[in-house]
């Protein structure tokens, strides 16, 4: 079920800094009561194959989501521990040292439960053990999450494991909802800051698609 257009879950978790200073982020707080914008990227496990080009490639952007007035925060279902073993680690040797940025360590699958991103094919409850036996990998998929000044969720998207993420379009994204946020139009498809944006009414789209 998509939560766009639906606060973020007002939920604390556990996270580590790049110092392996131990942390409770709350992601609907940090939106609010900084009054910036958040990007939230999920990833399936530390130590693996797609996710560290993917951490180093939101690091790279890093500066240029903080000019936007956003703040980036990675989150898996790893511990702290791992977390900070694997920022410790240099990039020669798969590592993710380097990156300056929170990282969610949401090993209770508390807050990836409610936004529904686990990989799991099924559940079956045994009398047996009086327990649920979980079919799948049960660590998230590649989840993305933008969410404004508010904590309103203004985008949401999910990929697939093997399945790398374009770190430009996410800034595209931010750009053009804080091109709404300001100027009250709405943004035609493959809109880009200094492109030509429209009122929502049927007179500013029939001269948009005029023109181009």
């Amino acid at each position: 079920m998509s939560l766009v257009g639906k606060k973020f879950p007002s939920i604390a978790v556990d996270a580590i800094s790049e110092m392996g200073d131990n942390l409770k982020i709350n992601i609907f707080e940090e939106a609010v009561n900084n009054n910036k914008k958040v990007l939230l990227f999920w990833y399936p496990k530390d130590f693996t194959f797609v996710c560290p080009t993917e951490l180093h490639a939101f690091q790279a952007a890093l500066p240029e989501f903080e000019k936007r007035n956003t703040i980036v925060i990675g989150a898996s279902c790893d511990t702290n521990e791992v977390h900070f073993a694997w920022l410790n680690t240099p990039k020669n040797n798969g590592g993710i040292e380097g990156v300056t940025y929170p990282i969610l360590a949401d090993t209770n699958r508390n807050l990836s439960n409610i936004l529904g991103i686990l990989d799991i094919d099924s559940t079956e409850y045994s009398e047996e053990t009086d327990s649920v036996i979980v079919e799948g990998s049960n660590v998230t998929f590649r989840a993305t999450y933008l969410i404004d000044e508010t904590g309103k969720i203004f985008h949401e998207s999910v990929n697939d494991m093997p399945l790398g993420r374009n770190v430009n379009e996410y800034l595209r994204m931010v750009d053009a909802y804080t091109h709404i946020q300001e100027k009250g139009e709405v943004c035609p498809a493959n809109w880009e800051p200094g492109k030509e944006a429209m009122s929502a009414d049927r007179t500013s789209t029939a001269e948009y698609l005029t023109l181009n």
